[in-house]
């Protein structure tokens, strides 16, 4: 197979960079829910958007290109040897191109392998069958959404549910829970994959094969089939929305299997996706490496309804239209506050006259004050990214800039090196959570202002913002070509040690757009929202199938 290489390179871009055709069928109807004036609108706005400009730009649609994961089916005779070694020479080619973000992280030492290669990555399953192709299947599933994962043993007793037994309707609980917990951490609006028996280790295989099932498909088993139908009804009850900013839409598809178990143990097991849903797979000719057939259906063409709203500048352009003077990022509000006809100072969004909010870094305490719980900041200047092994660093030392009245920036970008210097091809934000140990005391000790991310922070973070004045930002999690437009140089890198997505990138931006959903007068979106919904997940306590 001469050239099964270049097939599973090929393979591998399409699958960052451009989403299929049953995916953005669901974007697009969950968009079609929702009112696009709402913060979750919006987000579906600008997740519409990001989609077409990754598929016009051959680059990855969200930074976090995740763990490759391939399910490969290959006829008896086919050499899997050396199919692992094409793969991994494929793996390496996308990384140094750009498709991949490098994220094969040493778990002892830290130590970024660089090419995502390492002890168990990428994730190959090679299985036989009975068929004359070699079918090739691959997921590229972010940290983001696979840290939402959660597995139950059952019987159990759940938040908000109450007890859950082995049986349809236990099962059913477990699922309802597992988008409750997930709330926008996971990058919702999104699909998750549901394994129903096996072990613990086969439990969450069996979960993860079911996001390989068409969006559309029906399940065979009609207890299942019931059970999916009645998730996507009711997950959508709970009103996380998009981004977990409230609203119609939480999830877009749900796919259920199920296999035998040990008499002791009942695990139900949920394997979580974000909406930048990558998968895709190719039949391989077996004497040739060729591709034969593309196993989903190809986005391309495909609309996901972003038509009606503003188009980034560099669209416009690759398209041949003309947008001067347009801004990246979101910069509407909700249906309550109407769009005002420009953007305005800190200190006219205070007396009420817009919640559209310029601001330039470094930003003072003043105008951090200014703002609340909904306001569209528009940010200018320097900002810096940082991650999880940047906080952990700052907690016993000095930053490498002066970071008073700066933006931090919870990114993992994925960038490339050339004569001219450094390039972002892809800048999304990472889920946030998981500096909370950190952010608060980094915030006071540095001086830091704002904190843009995704899923928003805890009480600890909360607290800091009000005593400190600071606000947190929420990105619109996955749009990584959104965001990236917005980055006009990389001025220089700190702790290259780290690896790239933990470096520290001090980036110029213009026009960066992000909404406040923590506030420096104690007010959080998120907990809100997450008190919300675990009001509405009580209304399904009560046995549904018997």
């Amino acid at each position: 197979m001469q050239h099964f290489e270049d097939s599973v390179y090929d393979l591998i871009v399409e699958t960052s960079t451009n989403l299929p055709g049953d995916v953005r069928r669901a974007v697009a109807k969950g968009r079609a829910l929702e009112d696009h004036a709402t913060r979750s609108g919006l987000a579906l706005t600008t997740i519409a958007q990001n989609i077409g400009m990754a598929e016009l730009q051959v680059s990855p649609i969200c930074q976090d290109t995740g763990m490759p994961t391939f399910i490969i089916h290959t006829p008896v005779g086919v050499n899997q040897i050396e199919m692992k070694k094409d793969i991994h020479n494929a793996i390496i080619r996308a990384t140094k191109n750009g498709k991949l973000r490098p994220n094969s992280v040493d778990s002892l030492t830290g130590e970024n392998s660089g090419n995502n290669l390492g002890a168990g990555t990428p994730v190959i399953h090679f299985e036989q069958w009975e068929e004359t192709g070699v079918d090739v299947r691959l997921i590229l599933k972010g940290g983001g959404c696979e840290n939402k994962n959660i597995q139950y043993s059952l019987p159990a007793e759940l938040e908000g549910l109450g007890k859950a037994g082995r049986d349809l309707d236990g099962i059913r609980k477990c699922i309802l829970h597992s988008v409750y917990q997930a709330q926008g951490q996971g990058c919702s609006a999104g699909f998750i994959g549901v394994g129903i028996g096996g072990d613990r280790t086969t439990g969450y295989e069996l979960a993860k094969k079911q996001l390989f099932r068409e969006v559309e498909d029906v399940n065979p088993n009609d207890d299942l089939a019931k059970l999916e139908e009645y998730i996507m009804e009711n997950a959508n009850k709970l009103g996380i929305g998009t981004m977990g900013f409230g609203g119609e839409v939480t999830l877009l598809g749900c796919k259920i299997g199920v296999m035998n178990r040990l008499p002791a143990s009942f695990f139900v097991s949920v394997a979580y996706n974000c909406w930048a849903f990558r998968r895709q797979g190719i039949l391989v000719d077996p004497s040739t490496g060729h591709i034969q057939e593309w196993l989903y259906e190809s986005g391309t063409g495909i609309s996901v309804g972003a038509e009606d709203s503003a188009v980034p500048a560099a669209v416009l352009e690759a398209v041949g239209g003309a947008a001067e003077g347009a801004d990246c990022g979101v910069v509407s509000e909700d249906a309550a506050i109407p769009a005002a006809p420009a953007v305005l100072s800190a200190a006219e969004a205070a007396a009420g006259e817009s919640r559209e909010v310029r601001l330039t870094t470094p930003v003072s305490e003043e105008d951090i004050r200014s703002l609340r719980v909904g306001d569209v900041v528009i940010l200018s200047g320097e900002m810096h990214t940082g991650r999880d092994a940047l906080h952990k660093y700052l907690m016993d030392h000095e930053a490498p800039v002066d970071l008073n009245g700066a933006v931090i920036y919870h990114c993992g970008p994925v960038m490339l090196k050339d004569e001219e210097g450094w390039h972002v091809k892809a800048a999304g934000p990472t889920t946030s959570i998981r500096e909370e140990p950190y952010q608060g005391d980094i915030i006071k000790k540095l001086g830091i202002r704002a904190v843009i991310g995704k899923g928003g922070m805890g009480p600890k973070t909360l607290k800091a913002l009000q005593e400190h004045g600071g606000v947190y930002l929420n990105a619109i999690g996955g749009a990584a070509q959104y965001y990236a437009e917005c980055i006009k140089k990389v001025n220089s890198v700190d702790f290259m040690e780290f690896g790239i997505p933990e470096a520290m990138w001090h980036l110029q931006v213009d026009g960066f757009a992000a909404i406040v959903t923590m506030d420096a007068h104690g007010n959080s979106l998120h907990a809100d929202v997450e008190k919300d919904s675990a009001a509405k997940l009580a209304q399904f306590r009560e046995p549904v199938f018997k």
